[in-house]
């Protein structure tokens, strides 16, 4: 008896699911890293403290270059991971799976408080059979890949394990709100809403629309009534204070920047083409979740092309005009069809932070990883069971073999994911026309090649990066990669690759990509291994610096340049100065001017040099680097040093 209440609980049900969810993703954690995980992770030497302490922590914490938040958490736990396994990929890997299994429990317990919610079926026990569906197609869908296997998204899934915690305790709470004890109810209802999303902001930002979520909930399935009576205006009023409020105070915030033509400088699109772009990209979403091709998941979308106008391309107006259907279609449904309604304006929702106004990259299959949610909400529940009798039966057939697809998609990606060299291949046979794809495929065989000139991975290294250098919107990833290959190599480098480097240099405002390529060039002519042409590294500076505001990083890599390589230490000092201006708050631009001070002996700027980075050592994280400055100083004023100079 109690075995049969346990299956219809819907625990034996979820538990297939994450078992096979498990099973699925297996074969994907023993691959390598990728993109944007060596920035945030391989070469941040801030998530890798060789011991635990209050100040490594702190650094590991405020350590992030993706975001000026520095989502903190998520590189708390990335400092974790490496405390116990090292850089090890299956084990940074392993505990994004774990984080995605356990949101897969929080989608069943949030689906299943929702469709009772919303009264859907009179069968407790069949709710929640729907709702470990629910859950088991959201773990499963091929959309969600790259929140697991990309370990840099764990700052997604991460996010997400704080949104989902945050919903389910406000459903949780209005469900047995009464008027007996309104004030207790409704500071509950704001710890959930409050402590979640300041919680989950800091592994990432997008956790900020749990409110938002929380809104659309409470407007469809609530009503915001507390009794038969009318609104309770203590629930509209925290709504004001937790979603209205902080929505206006932060538009106004960032609008006078998102109006600032230098804001868009490194994209190819401005803020109306973004809008128009936007509308097809969140249209695709929703195929891609719902019907997803490998072609169409390839991880790469740098080959997006942005909208100019609302015909060009067609699919633009085509795709506004199935928004607002969507949009039409969900307020006529929310009360014939509850959950169709709010599953599909919770995914539009979802969309409103990273699709809108802000500055982002066009496409990005890890944002629908809530969004995509949603959308399962608003299809499984009616295609398990709806009336007559053959709908259901032909809705369950349908309903089977999206799974199928789903897991069998989702399976054939994970073993992709699970070799770097396959990945790469398998990436840039999705997306021919992605110059990120190709550059990434020639990045690959130049692993491989051992940096030996007669291996065959070196002779299939040129392809894709010659291909990927030739299409005009590419960063100069692959010209850098070339020259990087053939100095390594001691091979002859070609001026084409440096005509072409410095043109796209001097074209554009460089970006993150960009700045990258030269820091690495910079630093294999540093540590000798490169013998790259000084006259052509200092063109490709000065047309990266031809443009207004140059970024902080670029003006250091330069400054390190000049210095390490050119021996100007002038320029070099002039450079960290300049980059100390554009980002003060940054210790690691300090630390490099006050050891040019120290080594050029130039003693009048070191102590205001000195007191700006004790004023930056919030927590002691900084104790260890003044300390050996500190050091470094005395020893240059020391008697024998002294009378040297």
């Amino acid at each position: 008896m109690n075995f049969t209440r346990l299956i219809r609980s819907g625990y034996v049900a979820l538990f297939f699911g994450l078992i096979i969810t498990a099973l699925v993703y297996w074969p994907g954690l023993h691959g390598g890293w990728l993109f944007d995980d060596y920035p945030n992770i391989v070469d941040n030497p801030g998530v890798q403290p060789h011991h635990f302490g209050l100040a490594a922590m702190i650094r590991a914490a405020l350590s992030s270059p993706a975001s000026d938040f520095k989502r903190p958490l998520a590189s708390l736990s990335f400092a974790a991971n490496y405390l116990m396994s090292g850089l090890d990929p299956f084990a940074m890997k392993l505990t994004n799976l774990v984080i995605h299994l356990c949101n897969g429990w929080l989608v069943f317990v949030l689906a299943r408080l929702l469709l009772t919610t919303a009264r859907w079926r009179s069968d407790i026990q069949m709710r929640a059979i729907t709702a470990a569906l629910v859950a088991t197609a959201w773990m499963l869908l091929p959309i969600n890949l790259t929140s697991v296997l990309y370990v840099v998204q764990r700052m997604e899934s991460l996010a997400n394990l704080f949104v989902l915690s945050g919903l389910i305790g406000y459903v949780w709470v209005r469900q047995h709100m009464s008027a007996r004890r309104p004030g207790i109810a409704i500071a509950l209802c704001s710890v959930s809403l409050v402590l979640p999303t300041a919680l989950g902001i800091l592994a990432k930002e997008t956790a900020v629309m749990l409110p938002l979520y929380a809104f659309t909930i409470e407007a469809l399935l609530f009503g915001f009534r507390t009794t038969s009576r009318g609104r309770d205006k203590a629930l509209i009023t925290l709504f004001f204070i937790v979603l209205a409020l902080p929505a206006i105070l932060g538009t106004a915030w960032l609008l006078p920047n998102l109006l600032n033509p230098g804001t868009w400088a490194t994209r190819d699109f401005t803020l109306g083409t973004r809008l128009l772009t936007e509308t097809r990209v969140v249209v695709d979403y929703v195929i891609w979740t719902l019907l997803p091709t490998p072609h169409a998941l390839s991880f790469y979308h740098d080959n997006f092309i942005p909208s100019s106008s609302l015909v060009s391309p067609w699919t633009t107006l085509a795709s506004i005009c199935v928004l607002v259907a969507l949009m039409a279609g969900a307020l006529a449904l929310r009360k014939r069809a509850p959950l169709v309604a709010l599953g599909i304006l919770l995914s539009l929702g979802c969309q409103l932070l990273t699709a809108t106004i802000l500055p982002l990259e066009l496409v990005y299959e890890h944002r629908n990883y809530f969004a995509s949610f949603g959308l399962m909400l608003a299809i499984v529940p009616v295609l398990d069971y709806c009336q007559p009798a053959l709908f259901t039966y032909a809705g369950r057939v349908l309903l089977g073999g999206l799974m199928l697809l789903w897991t069998a998609e989702t399976a054939v990606s994970a073993n992709a994911w699970g070799d770097p060299l396959r990945l790469a291949q398998t990436l840039a046979e999705r997306a021919p026309d992605s110059p990120r794809a190709e550059y990434e495929l020639g990045r690959t065989y130049i692993i491989y090649s051992h940096y030996d000139p007669l291996s065959l991975y070196t002779r299939l290294a040129y392809a894709p990066l010659e291909r990927a250098a030739a299409l005009p919107e590419s960063s100069i990833l692959p010209q850098q990669a070339l020259i990087f290959m053939n100095s390594r190599m001691r091979l002859p480098l070609k001026e084409s690759w440096w005509d072409s480097m410095i043109s796209k240099l001097a074209m554009r405002q460089p970006g993150v990509q960009d700045e990258s390529s030269l820091a690495a060039l910079s630093q294999c002519a540093r540590d000798e291994l490169c013998e790259l042409p000084k006259q052509r590294m200092v063109a490709a500076f000065d047309a990266a610096l031809s443009h207004p505001n140059p970024s902080a990083r670029l003006l250091a890599t330069y400054s390190d340049y000049a210095w390490n390589v050119m021996g100007e230490q002038t320029l070099g000092r002039q450079l960290i100065q300049r980059a100390i201006g554009v980002a003060p708050n940054e210790p690691a631009y300090r630390i490099t001017l006050i050891r040019m001070l120290i080594a050029s002996r130039q003693w009048d700027e070191l102590p205001s040099q000195m007191e700006a980075l004790q004023r930056m050592n919030i927590g002691g994280r900084l104790t260890d680097g003044i300390q050996s400055l500190q050091r470094q100083i005395d020893a240059a004023n020391s008697p024998a040093n002294s009378d040297r100079g």
